[in-house]
């Protein structure tokens, strides 16, 4: 099962299009907070549709006790715009966790700094800052899919 870890998201229809895209990839969703919106809030159940209640979703206090509980031989990808490293290029596997930071700031400077060598970036035109978070992760999520299928 692939995981996607979502760090301090701020906007609930994001979280809740990412939550159905989890489940319709059978990833699990994470959530480290803290979170910018209530789990019960309108627009993160909307986005979700009705498929919320279905989605294995896990919260975290914070990502060092996410990474607690994964171990020491799980592999975390962390996407961002400030890497050159395309997703393409990185070598997934079944259990692999896809790291997002929140939408106005992205992943923190430091978490980038300890984990440069498993930083991902999606490549875009010089016009655009960066991806709606929920396209970013279906990008990143279906192209570890799509080569985890290759493998098999």
């Amino acid at each position: 099962m692939l995981h996607v870890v979502l760090i301090e998201p701020e906007i609930p229809p994001n979280t809740g299009n990412i939550a159905r895209l989890c489940l319709a990839a059978g990833a699990r969703l994470h959530l480290v907070e803290p979170l910018g919106f209530s789990l019960d809030d309108k627009a993160l159940q909307r986005a979700g549709m009705d498929y919320w209640h279905e989605v294995d979703v896990r919260r975290w206090p914070d990502f060092a006790a996410l990474q607690a509980e994964a171990g020491p031989a799980a592999r975390f990808f962390f996407l961002t715009t400030k890497t050159r490293r395309v997703y393409w290029t990185a070598h997934f596997r079944d259990g692999d966790y896809l790291v997002f930071g929140r939408e106005t700031r992205g992943l923190p400077e430091s978490l980038l700094a300890a984990n440069e060598p498993d930083c991902l970036t999606i490549p875009m035109t010089d016009e655009a800052r960066s991806l709606n978070l929920a396209t970013a992760a279906g990008i990143a999520l279906y192209e570890a899919k799509r080569q985890i299928a290759m493998a098999s």
